[in-house]
């Protein structure tokens, strides 16, 4: 069986989050709160994610009126088995995705 390409860490962590509940719908603002990625690095990881066929995406329409939609993503059947293969080949804190930024200016 061919191994697959190696993931960041960044990636692992975002993995590691949207497998706790795979088929739950998660927005990219709580996604950030739980992984510690910023904007610039976690939107372009979600869009890549799901362009490989990982993530699914869609807009979700706000409960309040007036509200902007929301995009929002879950993890594919091959995403959730990815994520679950590189959790035991490497399990990965997702506090390991913060520190490198804090306490950096």
């Amino acid at each position: 069986m061919t191994r697959p390409p190696n993931i960041s860490r960044q990636t692992r962590a975002l993995l590691t989050v949207l497998l706790e509940q795979p088929q739950a719908w998660r927005y990219g603002y709580d996604l950030s709160k739980q992984t510690g990625l910023k904007s610039g690095t976690l939107y372009p990881l979600l869009m890549r994610l799901s362009d490989q066929g990982l993530l699914d995406s869609e807009w979700r329409q706000p409960l309040q009126p007036g509200r902007p939609p929301r995009h929002a993503y879950r993890l594919t059947d091959a995403g959730a088995a990815l994520a679950r293969q590189r959790a035991a080949d490497s399990p990965a804190p997702v506090d390991e995705a913060g520190p490198a930024w804090e306490g950096t200016r």
